[in-house]
């Protein structure tokens, strides 16, 4: 089991959405964003199924998963590796349900819940930063992405250099 660090610890729980990636039977991917991605403790990341019968079978057969979780501001992130356990009962199911009510979720559509143990985690980071921007430019050219234009494309977050 990996350490989660503070600042990955930080983002998660700021974040709250996370991308699942499980593997099917028959080896195809599955990916699927999670809204109740929080942190459990410093070395488990954990979700609620509410509407997830893909991913939580997926995992039954291979547990092995991998989760990033990105600011899309500042277009950085994590990727946790690791393995998930499928709960539909029992302590860490109640204590689990009992965490969701207490940070405001309604449980009632919870149907599992899925500890993820933490084998490892790496910063993602977008390839903007290789063109020198900032991290400040690159939220500055996000926030103004999503604000302003009704019309975007990708091509109009950095101009070209050489026109």
């Amino acid at each position: 089991m990996v350490l989660l660090s503070e600042p990955m610890m930080a983002l998660v729980r700021q974040q709250r959405l996370g991308y699942v990636a499980t593997v099917a039977a028959d080896g195809s991917p599955n990916v699927s964003p999670k809204g109740s991605l929080t942190v459990w403790d410093n070395g488990h990341l954990i979700f609620a199924d509410i509407d997830s019968p893909h991913t939580v079978r997926n995992l039954k057969v291979n547990p092995r998963t991998e989760v990033n979780v990105v600011d899309p501001y500042s277009r950085k992130g994590y990727r946790f590796a690791g393995k998930a356990t499928v709960y539909h009962a029992g302590p860490l199911y109640f204590q689990a349900l009992d965490r969701y009510k207490r940070e405001g979720a309604d449980v009632r559509r919870v149907r599992a819940v899925v500890l993820i143990e933490v084998l490892h985690a790496a910063p993602l980071v977008s390839p903007v930063y290789g063109a020198g921007f900032g991290e400040d430019e690159v939220r500055r050219l996000w926030e103004e992405y999503h604000t302003k234009r009704a019309d975007k494309t990708v091509v109009d977050l950095t101009p070209p250099s050489d026109f």
